[in-house]
């Protein structure tokens, strides 16, 4: 990283926000709906950051351990979960506890902070309104926004540049390989939050994806930028 740190970056679910709760409240509902076994808290927590589809496929396995992403039953039913979660966004999700000292820290220290996710734009914003958290949040960047999402560095670079920072001293945090690759592409430095949404598979294969820390909780993550922020 050259220079001091000019900016940190989050990825959202399962990194700054928890938000695997509604997405269990959710699922427990449509299969009881559905007359369906609803899948463990464990395994749903597993599939929020591959996203809705993910999410759906654990849902209805059955009906579509074959097709393709773009299949169109599938992509109704996806739209069909997003609309349920965007009418009860927000009922238990929180900011992971811990991260509320780190985003003090960091406006405390003039450093800007933001968000970069594949969650489309109109169900982070919501989730970031009812948080409160919209009017602190220096950039939001989301598939809406590029043309190549995560794990194309496109997302990153369009953070930076409307932050007015330089990518190779900005710190970007994630729990997903992809968050580590795109931020690696970019020339970040990255972060892996061990305490977001990671499977078995994934923590079997941590050190593999070249991240620059890991870290183990909250807490730790406040403790390991607040030392890099320190450094001259």
């Amino acid at each position: 990283m050259a220079g001091q740190i000019q900016a940190v970056l989050f990825d959202l679910d399962g990194t700054l926000i928890d938000t695997a709760p509604d997405f269990v409240r959710i699922i427990r509902q449509l299969c009881d709906e559905d007359g369906r076994v609803a899948p463990s808290e464990a395994a749903i927590r597993e599939q929020v950051s591959a996203g809705a589809r993910a999410m759906v496929r654990l849902i209805f396995g059955d009906k579509f351990a074959d097709v393709a992403d773009d299949d169109e039953q599938l992509l109704s039913y996806r739209q069909a979960f997003l609309d349920r979660y965007q009418a009860d966004i927000c009922v238990d999700s929180r900011v992971f506890d811990g991260l509320y000292p780190l985003l003090e820290l960091l406006e405390n220290q003039g450093l800007p902070w933001g968000i970069v996710t594949n969650k489309p734009r109109y169900l982070a914003q919501s989730l970031l309104d009812k948080l409160n958290l919209a009017s602190r949040c220096g950039v939001l960047v989301c598939p809406d926004d590029v043309t190549n999402t995560k794990p194309d560095p496109e997302p990153m670079y369009l953070a930076c540049q409307t932050l007015g920072v330089d990518a190779d001293r900005c710190i970007y945090v994630g729990d997903h390989r992809r968050d580590i690759q795109a931020g690696a592409a970019a020339g970040m430095m990255t972060v892996i939050a061990k305490f977001g949404y990671l499977s078995a598979d994934d923590l079997a294969q941590l050190e593999s994806w070249g991240a620059d820390r890991i870290v183990d909780t909250p807490q730790q993550l406040t403790q390991r930028l607040k030392d890099l922020i320190a450094q001259p």
